[in-house]
């Protein structure tokens, strides 16, 4: 066996392992993610890296060109740990915020008062969370 094809099937271990990776793990090692490639069938909640960020499959598709990660969010959602990612418009009822969602946006933090939350902070179905608060009003 040549050294390509053993780089080749190594790699294919490495992701086929990458599975079971946390997602905090996963984060320290995004470049052992498949990466994004058109013409690709992806599953729902199968992790890929594309411009060195990770990417989970919301919604499982094949990819044309034009759906990379960063220009298809109703498909592609970015791999985060932060307690308060900031908020993104929802294209659908598929990535609309869930009761209890916390998110950042302009400057402030909110929770979402309702399921299905497709409105911006500060317009309707969100509690703007104030330095009196305390976790224990936190808790959805």
């Amino acid at each position: 066996m040549s050294y390509y094809e053993n780089a080749l099937k190594m790699r294919h271990y490495i992701e086929k392992a990458t599975v079971s990776l946390s997602d905090a793990e996963a984060l320290e090692v995004p470049m052992l993610f498949p990466s994004w490639k058109a013409g690709t069938d992806y599953g729902e909640d199968q992790r890929i890296e594309y411009g060195g960020t990770l990417y989970r499959c919301i919604q499982g598709h094949t990819a044309l060109a034009d759906w990379t990660p960063p220009a298809a969010p109703a498909l592609w959602a970015a791999v985060s740990l932060e307690e308060w990612p900031e908020w993104v418009q929802p294209t659908g009822a598929y990535d609309a915020y869930n009761i209890g969602a916390r998110v950042t946006h302009k400057g402030k933090k909110w929770i979402s008062d309702t399921e299905g939350n497709v409105w911006e902070p500060g317009v309707y179905g969100w509690t703007e969370v104030t330095e009196q608060m305390t976790e224990d009003h936190l808790s959805p």
